[in-house]
């Protein structure tokens, strides 16, 4: 069965790395575009089965590329994603001709999640082999991370994370040994990289090392003047 083909939009690099490689693990085939005018190229010469378009971009944002596609189809679905959640906002995007609106910052399960309804024939999602299973977890060093169950755990001994927590922890499982900018970290969980949020993460961090302590090798190293890693 060939692969469903996705056109996903977004021009925060950092963020739609991690997104797409997210997407090609759970077997998409995925076409990344870092502008407006470049998604609606590749759109008319690709024909995707699915467009996720992120609103805010340069030289054409979403709302005018899902116009431009509408203009000749109305079947492709379009997902947008935005940090703008404004009533106005939502609206002006469904109107554009948009089949769902996801807010920033997501789980890329969700994302998944409503890539499947969009694509199922009765926009139902079939139960059992289509969602991840709850066990998908991350060994690091002596200890296990289950991000679906916000736990860690080593031996008998377990630990719940919040939800940011868990966030936070993920990104970084997903990038071991390599340093994830504050700033990506701060867009990608928060949604933007105010004074506030950049205060949030640090009290994230201090907490995720105190949970990640029960082994020594584990370690989240802030990297100055750039962000963080997760080694071991």
């Amino acid at each position: 069965m060939d692969k469903t083909r996705i056109l996903f939009a977004e021009d925060e690099l950092a963020l739609a790395h991690i997104v797409r490689e997210s997407l090609q693990e759970t077997g998409f085939d995925v076409t990344l575009c870092a502008n407006g005018e470049q998604a609606l190229a590749n759109y008319k010469n690709h024909k995707p089965d699915i467009l996720v378009l992120d609103i805010m971009m340069p030289k054409m944002d979403g709302f005018e590329v899902a116009k431009r596609v509408r203009e000749t189809d109305n079947i492709t679905p379009i997902i947008f994603l935005t940090a703008r959640s404004q009533p106005k906002d939502v609206v002006a995007g469904f109107e554009s001709g948009a089949n769902d609106y996801l807010k920033k910052p997501f789980s890329v399960e969700e994302l998944v999640v409503r890539i499947k309804v969009l694509l199922s024939d009765n926009r139902l999602l079939r139960p059992a082999r289509q969602v991840k299973p709850l066990n998908d977890s991350y060994q690091i060093g002596n200890i296990t991370f289950t991000p679906l169950k916000n736990t860690v755990r080593q031996g008998i001994n377990n630990w719940q994370l919040t939800n940011r927590e868990s966030d936070i922890l993920n990104l970084l499982c997903k990038n071991q040994h390599e340093v994830i900018p504050r700033k990506m970290l701060l867009e990608t969980i928060w949604g933007d990289d105010s004074f506030f949020n950049a205060r949030s993460l640090d009290v994230f961090i201090s907490k995720l090392r105190g949970h990640l302590k029960a082994d020594p090798n584990v370690q989240i190293i802030t990297v100055r003047g750039l962000g963080y890693k997760l080694v071991w």
